[in-house]
């Protein structure tokens, strides 16, 4: 595993952990942080934009993970970089063969 492959997990991990954060604190009638706070009376004081921000940071957040588990994959995904040609290879394996297939004879 590279150190890349790693940050991008934990990078991961926390953009998780924050998008459960702030799924957890909405409410699912649309009330969320706006009712916690003290309902009715509150919403002369700004709370759309509590909601506003609370599922702009879902989508966010949501978009970000995406993001960086496609690249993550794409990281480890390498194709691996052959050095030696398929001739050579075929050589090495055809003399082995024929190592292996010779009696082993002990000449005094």
């Amino acid at each position: 595993m590279t150190a890349v492959y790693g940050i991008l997990m934990i990078f991961i991990i926390i953009a998780c952990v924050l998008l459960i954060l702030v799924v957890l604190s909405q409410n699912p009638k649309g009330g969320g942080l706006s009712s916690t706070f003290g309902g009715s009376g509150t919403q002369m004081f700004g709370v759309q934009k509590t909601n506003d921000f609370m599922e702009k940071a879902t989508w966010t957040l949501g978009g970000v993970i995406v993001v960086l588990s496609i690249f993550a994959s794409v990281l480890i995904a390498k194709p691996t970089i052959y050095t030696s040609t398929p001739t050579q290879n075929s050589k090495q394996s055809s003399t082995s063969q024929q190592e292996q297939a010779l009696p082993k004879t002990n000449v005094k």
